[in-house]
């Protein structure tokens, strides 16, 4: 799990990143609350990478999906993005999960069959 994850969430930090650079184009947001808010974003995806198999680190995660969606009221591609993400994010939980449950089936098999009698 934690590599597709991993993986999302090294890619919604470029996402972010860049979306920063287009609401730096409004008039509406400071540049400052801007890169304020996106540079938290993004340090938040970098460390999620680390924190993927903890107690909450899917939570987080979660969390950060919402926050890209609504990050589309100030750039309105990211409603589509961050839907995007969102469901990437599902499936990189829910398929890692079974990646998982996969590797410790054989790891277990493999244990066993290599058991000394």
């Amino acid at each position: 799990m934690r590599t597709l994850c991993a993986s999302t969430l090294i890619g919604e930090f470029f996402v972010i990143g860049f979306a920063g650079l287009v609401a730096m184009k409004s008039d509406d947001v400071s540049m400052a609350a801007v890169w304020t808010v996106c540079g938290v974003l993004m340090l938040l995806s970098l460390l999620l990478c680390g924190m993927i198999t903890r107690p909450g680190g899917v939570q987080l995660g979660w969390a950060l999906q919402i926050a890209l969606i609504a990050s589309g009221f100030v750039v309105p591609a990211m409603f589509f993005l961050g839907v995007l993400f969102a469901g990437l994010w599902w499936a990189s939980v829910h398929f890692g999960r079974k990646v998982d449950e996969a590797k410790a089936k054989w790891a277990a098999q493999a244990e066993a069959g290599s058991g000394t009698p």
